[in-house]
């Protein structure tokens, strides 16, 4: 993998790693080989026993509490103020007005030498504790809606030329984002300007707080 540029899914695997938060561990290739790949309209519904929006989504934060938008976004800036302190990145971004971390803006930062753990949490992962607090009183997201966002983005990329991006698939309950087969091996570069044209025209296809995972 090319470290100056690493992936949101990458990215994310490795912060949870470190915090050992089960409601952060996902990644592209869960389930998401060639065989769960489609190339025509695919039907935005949620395979399964799994119509309940109180499953726990992969990175959605459905585990979280009551639901409070301001909670959740004071904590969110507890994490960015930890990021811009001790976790070594002094430019990284406020969230959205929602509270969502805006994953565009980080990967840019993470862009850029020196800036490679705008994406993991800070140098060694410092502010994991942070990260957590606040993704535990993310608003609850409901699973099927989650599934058809992250499809109908799965789709328009395929639509737009990105041939590789695979669709979310479900394991015990959680979304799984799609997007690279197999990031260990990357098959798809996200630098290229086809992608990144690809990226623009499909961004509305992503709920908020979702453009990060896939």
């Amino acid at each position: 993998m090319d470290m100056r540029t690493p992936s949101r899914a990458a990215g994310r695997l490795r912060l949870a790693a470190l915090v050992a938060l089960p409601v952060l561990v996902f990644s592209a290739a869960c389930g998401s080989g060639g065989d769960g790949l489609k190339t025509g309209e695919d039907i935005a519904s949620v395979p399964g026993d799994t119509a309940s929006g109180s499953q726990d989504t992969a990175g959605s934060g459905t585990q979280g509490g009551a639901g409070d938008k301001g909670a959740f976004y004071d904590a969110q800036m507890t994490y960015v103020q930890c990021m811009r302190g001790k976790g070594g990145i002094k430019d990284f971004p406020d969230p959205k007005l929602s509270g969502y971390l805006d994953w565009t803006k980080i990967d840019e930062l993470a862009r850029r030498p020196g800036n490679q753990e705008a994406s993991k949490g800070g140098k060694k992962g410092v502010c994991g504790t942070e990260m957590s607090a606040a993704m535990r009183l993310e608003p609850k997201r409901d699973v099927q809606k989650e599934y058809e966002s992250f499809l109908a983005h799965a789709t328009c990329m395929r639509k737009h030329g990105v041939s590789k991006f695979a669709n979310p698939t479900l394991s015990g309950g959680n979304v799984m984002p799609g997007g690279d087969p197999n990031p260990a091996a990357p098959g798809i570069d996200t630098d290229s300007p086809a992608y990144k044209q690809a990226r623009q025209a499909c961004k509305d296809k992503l709920l908020d707080g979702l453009d990060g995972m896939q």
